[in-house]
């Protein structure tokens, strides 16, 4: 473990982008002007996190699409796109599509495995191929191929009037370095170090191990440390921390107490491994800036990361989120080392 910690070089954000069934506008609309909020602050990249048939972000390419067009510098990126719900050719399309309307801004995220609750949905999802849908590892390397240029098709040039590329268009080449996976387990770790992507890591992880038990920094540092060890950059390949994170410096007495009551309701799935998967939940940060850069400078695993993309509370209000992105731009982001982007 280093002696002192990485200086905070990117300080990130993420959101789901909650909305009322009756009106979403509104909801989507709030988003936008959060991702612009994060801009003016200086945050260096807004993130989006997928939620399918709920009342959250179903589409947050198409949302960040809107988002490159409110903004001119801040990166925006998905944690993540579930791929088990996409054709990658078709998302290859889309991704290369908004990354060159944002002027090579896009980072998407992704993971893989079967869609959630599949068996709900796998009639309307894929009604004649669901008990053929590949949704391992080979679907993101469909994906990576697909954004890095390889062929699509066996054909290229004219047809009649048409033309035609034999690889997915736009091309946009600066994206496929873009490209991050989100994963909580050792396997996922090293697929993604091996394949030259970048690497999320979040609030949750697998308690993998001889005892299945262990403590969440020092089981996410392994992450860190297993990622890097397959990546062809080795230690300068890029890993992203995604904790609940919440600074109270300019909070009211009110917003402080749903904080810490929101936290205090969410400490006991921490204490152990949860489900079959028996997933590790780290605790939600709340505090003063000096407390939280405390407790985030002694965390095994921040301590050799250089970029975070926090966690928004999913069911706070839109001011609460301003006086919480607000609070980090202006104390904790400095009491981490990092300089507002420009």
């Amino acid at each position: 473990m280093p002696s002192t910690p990485r200086p905070l070089r990117k300080l990130g954000f993420l959101t789901i982008g909650l909305f009322d069934e009756a009106d979403p506008r509104r909801g989507h609309e709030t988003t936008l002007a959060i991702i612009e909020l994060g801009e003016r602050l200086g945050f260096d990249s807004a993130w989006l996190r997928h939620r399918h048939l709920q009342y959250g972000i179903s589409s947050p390419v198409a949302v960040l699409a809107a988002a490159s067009q409110r903004t001119s510098r801040i990166e925006l990126g998905t944690a993540v796109i579930p791929l088990g719900w996409e054709n990658p050719l078709r998302l290859a399309e889309d991704l290369a599509t908004v990354d060159v309307l944002s002027g090579g801004r896009l980072n998407p995220g992704v993971s893989v495995g079967p869609p959630m609750h599949f068996d709900r949905v796998k009639e309307a999802l894929y009604p004649d191929t669901a008990d053929a849908e590949d949704f391992g590892y080979g679907r993101a390397r469909r994906l990576l191929d697909l954004v890095r240029g390889e062929p699509a098709s066996g054909f290229s040039g004219t047809e009649g009037f048409e033309v035609f590329s034999d690889r997915v268009q736009p091309h946009s080449p600066g994206l496929g370095s873009r490209l991050w996976y989100g994963g909580g387990s050792l396997g996922s770790a090293r697929w993604a170090g091996e394949n030259g992507m970048n690497f999320l890591t979040s609030s949750v992880v697998k308690a993998e191990g001889p005892d299945g038990e262990g403590d969440f920094a020092d089981l996410q540092l392994a992450l860190v440390r297993a990622f890097r060890a397959a990546h062809p950059d080795g230690d300068a390949a890029r890993v992203s921390q995604g904790l609940v994170v919440i600074p109270t410096d300019s909070a009211t007495p009110e917003q402080r107490a749903k904080y810490e009551e929101f936290a205090a309701r969410r400490l006991p799935r921490t204490t152990s491994p949860q489900g079959p998967a028996r997933l590790l939940f780290a605790p939600d940060l709340v505090g003063t800036s000096a407390e939280l850069a405390e407790r985030l400078h002694a965390h095994a695993a921040f301590r050799e990361i250089d970029e975070v993309a926090f966690a928004l509370p999913f069911t706070f209000a839109p001011e609460d989120y301003v006086q919480i992105l607000t609070d980090m731009a202006t104390h904790l982001g400095p009491a981490l080392g990092w300089k507002p982007g420009v």
